[in-house]
């Protein structure tokens, strides 16, 4: 009897063990099944997807991004000194978001700026200050929940005053990364970006920043040194502000180039799959592959290496006096190709380590080594 239990506990043992194999390698049947159907990444998947598109970007309007690059990029030269590199500022930062004036103040760091400061509001300046000694950060925006309207102007007057002793210094401004949508915070934002104008500094307006330019189209219309860098939602706001008609992704180069001539001699980096980029002036695309995760904060990544790359691309072309092949091509559109060019590299040599885990903290980790590969140091 003992014998017979033992013996038939082991047959159920075996058949337990069996039945277990055949439903995990089902299981696994069903979500490979699942991952073929619902486009799941591989790294094969990744590569494959990098060759397709590397395959469609041979249009005309496809730019010459990795040329580019090297050709606006400046050689590290030790008889140089700090701020030589570049000297960019960062507007924004508020209670809520004190993220994406870090990413986009740290990303120009990393590609090589000397010096990003942040101007922010006082509840943000600690919590951004923790985030990196690296960055310079100015404590003097304010929001209205802080001040009484008696005392608006003044406040007003004082952030005016402290953002223009430095103005001069800049090689570009960021305008709207985690800036939010106070109406007082806004309106000093308005007013920095008037003297910025009158002070010719460039300047690329992303995040809250459209959301002030849209309503106040006055404030780069004519003004060929601004680069707007809407996502999908701000390009549909924009559109439908400046051109009275919706989105037509079916003629999005044509649509694009009407956008920037009505707005009027400035530059717009219209974010998607493939950016598109106008001045009003020409249209070119940047389509190398980047990466299927879409965490936020690249935005912000992106502004802060356009405005590097922009700075870089007018000293090259000023010290350069029109003996390169780049010299007729607008500064702006250079500076925008090449932001978007090392950001999709970075992200996707990013989602090859992480995959569904890639943060922005790691795509920025990726900027230096995505340049270092186009453009060696030595």
């Amino acid at each position: 009897m003992f014998v017979k239990h033992c013996m038939n506990s082991q047959f159920t043992l075996l058949g337990s063990a069996k039945y277990c194999m055949l439903a995990s390698s089902a299981v696994i049947r069903r979500q490979q099944f699942l991952i073929r159907t619902l486009g799941g990444y591989t790294d094969q998947t990744h590569l494959k997807r990098m060759q397709q598109t590397k395959a469609m970007s041979g249009t005309a309007f496809e730019a010459d991004s990795e040329n580019i690059l090297r050709a606006i990029t400046p050689n590290l030269d030790p008889s140089k000194h700090k701020g030589q590199a570049g000297k960019i500022a960062v507007i924004g930062g508020c209670r809520e978001y004190t993220g994406a004036p870090y990413f986009a103040a740290i990303s120009a760091l990393k590609i090589g700026a000397d010096l990003s400061h942040v101007f922010c509001t006082k509840d943000a300046a600690a919590v951004i200050k923790s985030y990196s000694p690296e960055l310079i950060v100015h404590p003097i925006l304010e929001e209205s929940y802080s001040i009484r309207d008696e005392d608006k102007p003044s406040i007003s007057s004082k952030v005016l005053a402290e953002v223009n002793k430095w103005m001069e210094r800049f090689d570009c401004l960021v305008v709207g990364p985690g800036l939010g949508r106070d109406p007082f915070l806004l309106d000093c934002v308005r007013e920095i970006m008037k003297h910025a104008r009158r002070s010719n500094v460039p300047i690329v307006i992303d995040g809250d920043g459209l959301f002030l330019v849209t309503d106040s189209l006055d404030l780069v219309s004519g003004y060929p040194l601004a680069v707007l860098t809407p996502n999908v939602n701000e390009y549909k706001r924009l559109v439908e502000k400046v051109l009275n008609c919706k989105v037509d992704d079916h003629d999005a180069h044509e649509q694009l180039l009407s956008l920037a001539k009505g707005i009027g001699s400035i530059t717009i980096l219209r974010k998607g799959k493939s950016d598109l980029i106008s001045d009003g002036e020409t249209v070119k695309s940047v389509s190398i592959y980047g990466s299927p995760r879409r965490c936020g904060g690249q935005g912000d990544i992106l502004s802060g290496s356009v405005a590097v790359f922009l700075s870089w691309a007018r000293q090259r072309l000023s010290a350069a006096e029109g003996d390169l092949p780049i010299s007729k091509i607008n500064p702006t559109v250079l500076g925008c190709i090449a932001g978007s060019a090392l950001m999709r590299k970075a992200a996707s040599l990013a989602f090859q380590n992480k995959k569904r885990s890639t943060l922005t903290s790691d795509i920025i980790e990726c900027l230096g080594k995505s340049l270092e590969d186009i453009c060696p140091a030595i």
